[in-house]
């Protein structure tokens, strides 16, 4: 269903065909509505990457995603790309905030903060997501979800949001598969290897975890195989570690 990365084309080509990933791949149309969930787009209506609301005023996606304020938009309360029936808000975005210490190289700190040209309208299909808390830890085997309209294993783009199930994977297993591409840190958490992975069109969403019935955002689509392999663990950005940056700046 997922191939983990949004923006994956522009992965590959800076490290390499292993380092893409794309949409969901082996997923599922989406079997829950995920009211956090946005899709980033152009002027002219296309999908690029995804993200999730936060609070009423900000955005959470990833650094790599190309986003420029003045010019993208970000849609709330979509499930399907195609329709005009959905209850939809369309945002301008005012203001795109990278991390400081992002590094296109490595992917580190792959965490951008997009601040809402007006405030988003909470209602039943548009609410914050809930982030994890900085001393959090995910066990390796957790069984957690993203979600996504990146591209599928027909290499097509979906309307309707797809989501899929993954298992946390460990550092150690993580660093084992990609060290030669590039080294896994601590701003980085691994799922997937397991019959379904994110891939191009996916990047920013959210990696989500269940805890006694609540789901918490644990992870960002930041990077994996280009050819979105189902058998590669996907890399996603730790919001555990990177929820101090994110508490800070979207306080303001």
């Amino acid at each position: 269903m997922f191939c983990i990365i949004g923006c994956f084309a522009l992965v590959a080509s800076a490290v390499g065909q292993k380092d893409m990933l794309a949409g969901v791949a082996h997923g599922v149309n989406a079997l829950s509505f995920w009211p956090w969930q946005v899709s980033i787009q152009t002027s002219k209506g296309v999908h690029f990457c995804g993200g999730t609301l936060i609070n009423k005023n900000w955005i959470l996606t990833a650094a790599h995603c190309p986003v420029q304020a003045g010019y993208h938009r970000v849609f709330l309360g979509e499930n399907d790309l195609g329709s005009d029936a959905e209850a939809v808000q369309i945002k301008r975005i005012a203001k795109v905030i990278v991390h400081p210490r992002f590094n296109k190289e490595t992917f580190s700190n792959d965490v951008a903060l997009l601040r809402l040209s007006s405030p988003a309208q909470i209602t039943s299909r548009v609410s914050p997501v809930k982030l994890v808390s900085s001393s959090t830890n995910i066990p390796s085997g957790t069984l957690c979800v993203t979600t996504g309209w990146g591209r599928t294993e027909t290499g097509q783009f979906p309307r309707i949001l797809q989501e899929t199930t993954l298992p946390i994977v460990s550092t150690a297993e993580c660093s084992r598969f990609w060290r030669r591409t590039r080294p896994i840190i601590d701003s980085m958490i691994c799922a997937g290897g397991s019959r379904s992975s994110s891939c191009k069109g996916d990047s920013g969403g959210p990696l989500l975890c269940d805890s006694n019935g609540v789901w918490y955002q644990v992870g960002i689509v930041s990077w994996g195989a280009l050819d979105c392999s189902v058998n590669a663990p996907g890399v996603y950005s730790r919001v555990s570690l990177l929820r101090q940056w994110i508490d800070t700046v979207s306080s303001n």
